[in-house]
Formats: C-alpha cells, structure tokens, sequence
C-alpha cells in the first residue's frame, strides 16, 4: 500500500453516544448529509482527529476499532476505554465528544483482517472486545464453528456482553475478580486442525497468547496491539542511504532520525498517524533494499516476505533503500 493512496476522511456527526460498561462509551458516527461512509470489513478501524485536545491547534489522531455492523454503511460505530494513565485521547472522547458532536474521522484501514476458516478461537481483553465483535457475527454468519474467551477486570467493566449473550454458550465471559487470568493454557494448549486464533488486548494478554501459539503452525495467531512493542535496546540504528523511486529524490536517514522524519523535511507529503508502528498508515512498498522491520503490525511472515514497511519506526538493513514514494 503505497502511503500516498487517497484515503477518506471527512467531519462527522456523533448521532448518538451510549455507556456500555463502567468508563467505555460508545459513539455511532454519521454523515453531516445522511450519507454513505466508505465499507469496511471486520478488525478494521479509523482514526479519530482529535482537535484542540490539551491545548489550543494541538490535534491527537487516535485509532479505534469498527465494532458496529459492516452492511451499515450509513453508520460507523467505535467505542473507547477511558485511560486514566493515557495521553488524552480517551478523555477528550469521553468528555467532548456527546451526542450532536463533531469530530473529523479518516480511514477505514485494516490491518487485523478476519480470514476466511473452518474454526476461529477468539480472545480479547477489556476494550479489545470491540475488533473481535464484528468478526464473531462474520464466523456466525458463515456457519464457522467459533468461540470466544472474553475476559475483563470486573463484569461491570466488559462492555457489550448483552450483545454477546445471545451467543450462548459459545462465549465464556471471565472477569479476572471473579476467575482469574484467563486461561490460555487450556484454551488455545494444543493447536488445532483448520484454525485460526484472533486475540486483541492488552500486552501482557497478547504476550501470553503468542506463548501459547509458539506450537501453532505459522500464521494461525493474529493479534492486534494498541501499543507498539517493545524496543529491542541492542537494535543499531545506523545512517542509510535512501532513494524515492516516485519523487526522483535521493536522501541520507540519519541515525538519530525516522524515514518519515527525512521523507518529510526533504517536502515529501506522506500519510501517517501514530508515529509508533501500530496503526499502519504509513505503510510503504519496498522497492529494493531490505527493511529492518520494528512495527507491531506486520506478522512475521509479512515482515520476511519484504515487500513494505512502516516508515515511522522500521530502518533498513543495508546500506542503501529503495521505496514507492
């Protein structure tokens, strides 16, 4: 996906704002005219532009899954955690942003895609219910045979388990104050013919999950972060030399600075929002070179296969880096 695709973004309504569990509210996002909004598919999210949140001309880009119903298009749905040790973004959500509320909206992107399978074994984690929602109604509704192991700090806290109840008993609900930490052992111990694991959480869950699936064959575990991982402190960050195949430019990185960074100041306007390797905005096709790949999106494979990168936070191995821009 080459960063300089076009991508929607447009100033939408908050149409409606619901408390679905103790400090998660959800909004229902629509069109100022009624409109249609771009399709998606489930596991994929958008990014909120957040103005003025803190101080005045500061703008925060948050990224927040669809949780709603994809044939919707007249509606996008996302909810969000309120994150009292966070850097603002869910506090603005949830003390700005009420019904009647605008907010400028981009995407759809979706780099936690839901693939097609016999069987699908699905864990989220507090607020990482919301990308695993949608996907459970797609297993349901292809006749997939599919559980989920949703667990939370209380019951209070879990949102949309009355959505959930319908289920039956395809869906445990496990508050750590009432069982513990959930556990993986038992649910995803022995891999599984036809399978495939889809988890979304917290770090320490999708550590463990990853644990869990080390037996796995490649490519049955997908996860999705909501931060980056952690750096490898013994990771080199060396100068490189990089060319842009579109732009005919051809620039030094630094060692102390991101391809964005030197991308941007040579004047070469790109796409981009976390600036952390977990939202995908900024992927960008490699042309030659190999990519030292430090994002929290790609999977292994994707990373092995070199064919793009996240240009905020991945380097090149190599002394020299070709890229479609």
């Amino acid at each position: 996906m080459s960063t300089t695709e076009y991508e929607y973004e447009s100033e939408l309504i908050v149409a409606a704002r619901s408390e679905e569990a103790e400090g998660v509210v959800s909004l229902t996002l629509r069109h100022p005219s009624g409109g249609r909004l771009p399709g998606w598919e489930p596991g994929a999210h958008v990014d909120l532009l957040l103005d003025d949140c803190g101080s005045p001309g500061l703008t925060l880009t948050r990224q927040y899954s669809l949780c709603g119903d994809p044939a919707d298009r007249t509606a996008w749905q996302v909810a969000v955690g309120r994150e009292p040790a966070g850097r603002g973004g869910s506090a603005y959500v949830h003390d700005k942003l009420t019904e009647g509320s605008s907010v400028r909206v981009r995407g759809p992107r979706n780099n936690f895609a839901l693939l097609p399978a016999a069987r699908y074994l699905f864990v989220a984690g507090g607020i990482g219910i919301t990308p695993i929602l949608p996907m459970t109604a797609a297993a349901e509704a292809a006749g997939a045979d599919w559980t989920l192991l949703y667990g939370g700090r209380t019951r209070g806290s879990m949102a949309f388990t009355g959505r959930l109840a319908a289920y039956g008993e395809k869906v445990t609900i496990a508050p750590a104050d009432e069982t513990g930490l959930l556990d993986l052992a038992s649910y995803l111990g022995s891999p599984a013919p036809d399978t495939l694991v889809y988890c979304c959480g917290p770090e320490p869950l999708l550590n463990a999950a990853e644990e869990q699936c080390g037996t796995w064959p490649a490519g049955a575990l997908h996860v999705e972060r909501f931060t980056a991982r952690a750096a490898d402190p013994e990771a080199a960050s060396d100068s490189f030399e990089l060319e842009l195949l579109q732009s005919g430019l051809t620039l030094t990185v630094p060692a102390d600075r991101s391809i964005l960074q030197t991308v941007e100041d040579a004047g070469v306007q790109v796409l981009f929002s976390c600036t952390e390797g977990t939202c995908g905005t900024c992927e960008t096709d490699i042309v030659e070179g190999e990519a030292d790949h430090r994002d929290s999106v790609l999977t292994a494979e994707e990373q092995a296969a070199n064919e793009s990168m996240m240009i905020c936070v991945s380097r090149c191995r190599g002394p020299r880096l070709v890229l479609d821009l």
